[in-house]
């Protein structure tokens, strides 16, 4: 069977990951809502909306043993806001240009690939592959503190790729400052700050799975391998909660890279990072993984690009599945959209269940690692391809000239 949308990968890395791990890539904090409400934002519907994946299932199918998430029963609130699109016609769109650029860098689409950790609980090859499809689709991919792979190999795979350095700012500085002069020695672009996870969510799956998150943040190779001998070091991660405002000018002090705050929410936080001299902020809440609750990343968006008034790029990432999402995105002032759960689905989606290397980072099952990064090329090709004809189909023929008026925020 054909893959036609992004959620059919959805349903086939559901079907081949083994529960624990498809609850931690999945799961949100708390009751969901604010993961839920990230996809449902986009959508025009009023009406109460269902947990996901709530369709029927009989005992003893793998449906079955997977609905045991969080208020998997409960319907949520309605969200009522909704982004319709207003397109415009009789417009030459005979050649349509999807081309933008993220801190001087041309790419592509303005569809790139959101931090993740773990890249191996979806694939044995893990961010390798990752980044091989970011290069071939010739978009930015930003590589997380929490990689499975060390910085040298995913730089080896994908030595034209264009990346970005997320960091989790840790306790440890000299370890914060050799992540960061790593990062910027190895040909990454920008610094990424993780802003809103000073602690853990509450990510109940978790706990129910008994997923020891201390060994899932034990670092692989977290330290230069300089520093090393031949046997792999693992370095435990401790993110620094008491990092704040006042602490970015130590950052700024060691590198020369532009630096970008992931997480911000608010006008208030926004005009923060404005006056502390940052280069771009990333409108998330972190999949819904952090503090539930919250707004989603697209009902944020307007507020944020409204407090920088166009002084720095800004970004969003959660809820985008289709091309119409990253066109309302773009509309609502962001210059690029990430993708996370998706990118994690593609590298699924041919995956053979088996959860023995995955947490440990033992050696992986013989498997070609093209599979991996075939199904996240076809995402994000997929993705690119809907996004093309979206901006077609509503007279635009370049990102420039996606603006505010396309889009109507509507209360139902």
């Amino acid at each position: 069977m054909p893959m036609v949308c992004v959620t059919d990968f959805e349903a086939q890395a559901r079907e081949r990951l083994c529960k624990s791990t498809w609850d931690y890539i999945e799961g949100g904090a708390d009751d969901d809502f604010t993961r839920d409400d990230n996809v449902a934002a986009f959508k025009k519907s009023g009406l109460p909306r269902t947990r996901r994946h709530q369709q029927p299932a009989g005992p003893g199918s793998r449906q079955h043993r997977h609905a045991g998430r969080q208020s998997h029963q409960r319907k949520t609130s309605v969200i009522w806001r909704r982004f319709r699109l207003r397109p415009r016609y009789l417009r030459d769109v005979s050649q349509v240009d999807t081309r933008t650029t993220v801190q001087g860098q041309e790419i592509s689409a303005p569809i790139c690939v959101s931090p993740t950790g773990f890249h191996c609980l979806a694939w044995p090859d893990g961010e390798m592959s990752t980044a091989r499809a970011a290069q071939a689709a010739g978009i930015c991919y930003i590589t997380s503190t929490y990689a499975s792979c060390t910085l040298e190999d995913i730089v080896a795979a994908a030595p034209r790729g264009l990346r970005w350095f997320q960091l989790y700012v840790q306790t440890d500085r000299q370890l914060t400052q050799q992540l960061i002069q790593r990062a910027e020695s190895l040909g990454f672009k920008a610094l990424v700050i993780t802003v809103d996870a000073p602690k853990t969510g509450n990510r109940r799956q978790n706990i129910r799975n008994q997923l020891d998150l201390k060994k899932m943040l034990m670092l692989k190779d977290l330290r230069s391998p300089k520093e090393g001998n031949s046997a792999p070091r693992l370095q435990m991660s401790l993110i620094d909660s008491s990092f704040c405002w006042n602490d970015l000018s130590w950052i700024q002090s060691i590198t020369r890279l532009p630096i970008i705050l992931k997480g911000i929410l608010t006008k208030e936080d926004a005009e923060l990072a404005l006056q502390h001299k940052v280069d771009g902020i990333i409108v998330s809440n972190h999949g819904g993984r952090q503090l539930d609750g919250v707004p989603a990343s697209v009902d944020a968006l307007p507020e944020v690009v409204a407090a920088v008034k166009g002084s720095m790029e800004v970004y969003m990432d959660g809820g985008i599945r289709t091309g119409n999402d990253v066109l309302k995105a773009l509309a609502l002032g962001a210059k690029c959209v990430f993708l996370g759960r998706p990118i994690l689905w593609g590298l699924a989606y041919k995956h053979t269940p088996d959860c023995s290397f995955t947490l440990l980072f033992v050696s992986p099952p013989p498997l070609s690692c093209e599979q991996g990064e075939h199904g996240v090329e076809e995402v994000l090709n997929m993705l690119k391809d809907e996004f093309h004809t979206s901006m077609a189909l509503s007279g635009c023929r370049s990102v420039a000239e996606i603006s505010q008026d396309l889009v109507q925020v509507s209360r139902l």
